[in-house]
Order: C-alpha cells, then structure tokens, then sequence
C-alpha cells in the first residue's frame, strides 16, 4: 500500500502538535509542582524562623536569670556563707516527634543540605541537654526535694562549710543549666541564619 507525501506531511505535523501539547502540558505540571514544593518549603522555613526567633528571645531572658542565680549561689558558697539549696526544677514543652514529624511531612526532601545539617546539630544539643537536666532533676528530687525540711547542717558540713559530698553537683547542676541555655541560643542563631539565607535564595 502506498502513502502519499501529503499525509506523511499531515501525519507527521499532527504528531509534532502532539508532542508540543503534551510537552506544554508536562512543563505546566512540572512548573505547578515546582511552585507548590517552593511554597511548602517557604511554609516550612518561615514555620522555623518564627519558632527560632521566639525561642532565642525568651531562651535569653531565662539565661540571664539562670546565670544570676548560679553566680549568686557560687559566690555564697565560696564565701562559706552556706546558701539554701532548692528543688532542681527543669520544665520544657520539646516533644522529640516534633523533629521526626517536620522530616516526615516532606522537609528533608525540601530543605537544603546545610540546613538540615544545622537542624540537625541543633536537635543533638537539644536532646544532650535535656538528657543532662532529667539527671539532674532526678538527683534533685531524691537528694533533695525529700529533705527540704532539714536544718542547713544536712546539706553543709558545719566545719567546712562546705556541701556535703552527696550535694556537690548542685551548683554543677545550675552551672549546666546556663550553659545549655548559651548552647542553645548559638546553635539556635547558626540555624536562624542558614533559615534566613535559604528564604533569601529562593525569593
């Protein structure tokens, strides 16, 4: 059977508007897809910032009046003036699924390597410092919290006027608690800023 030019012709100019249809339409999807996945990404990032900033506001508020408060308590001590020791008490509203769940609904996907990295290294110091203040508010509930109404000469030694052994990690405890406060506002500013430069770079 034999086929005129004029339909190869016809024929094959069919098939080339065809092809420009379906490719017009893949890079319409693909365009669309491309601005949800921004707009989810930008979502996720401004999500970050505003909790960031949030939290590096108040965490320093708190720093200040944790690092008073151990200072106040070291200088009392080393004065051998034997300041009260008080309930270790370390209240927090981290949930640790909040990290997973961020990664899960699409975020390691969407995000950039570095920031990732930083989230990452900001939820290590997170989890390391909580994992600290749980020891030391468990020490603090069974040392201390059960003897609050014991005279000062239970937790100092009179002669010395200095703790006793089984108390020595108190101060230690306040130490630690300022620096996991100093630990989470820089790791919390270096994930702020890679936020910032990665909202920056997609606008």
């Amino acid at each position: 059977m034999s086929i005129s030019f004029s339909k190869i012709g016809r024929w094959t100019a069919e098939l080339v508007f065809v092809f420009i249809g379906v490719y017009a339409a893949f890079s319409l999807n693909n365009y669309q897809q491309h601005q949800q996945e921004a707009k989810r990404r930008d979502q996720i990032l401004a999500s970050l910032e505003r909790t960031l900033r949030e939290g590096i506001e108040s965490g320093r508020i708190n720093a200040t009046k944790e690092e008073q408060q151990a200072s106040d308590f070291q200088r009392a001590l080393d004065a051998g003036e034997m300041p009260p020791l008080h309930p270790f008490v370390f209240t927090t509203d981290y949930s640790p699924g909040d990290f997973a769940t961020l990664l899960q609904s699409g975020g390691i996907e969407l995000l950039n390597v570095e920031t990732l990295t930083a989230l990452r290294n900001d939820e290590s110091v997170i989890r390391w410092g909580l994992s600290r203040m749980a020891r030391y508010q468990k020490l603090s509930d069974e040392l201390i919290v059960p003897n609050l109404d014991q005279d000062i000469s239970f937790f100092y030694d009179p002669a010395t006027r200095k703790l006793r052994k089984r108390f020595e990690t108190y101060p230690e405890a306040l130490q630690a608690t300022v620096k996991f406060a100093n630990d989470l506002e820089r790791t919390h500013t270096e994930l702020l800023k890679r936020i910032q430069s990665e909202r920056q770079r997609n606008r």
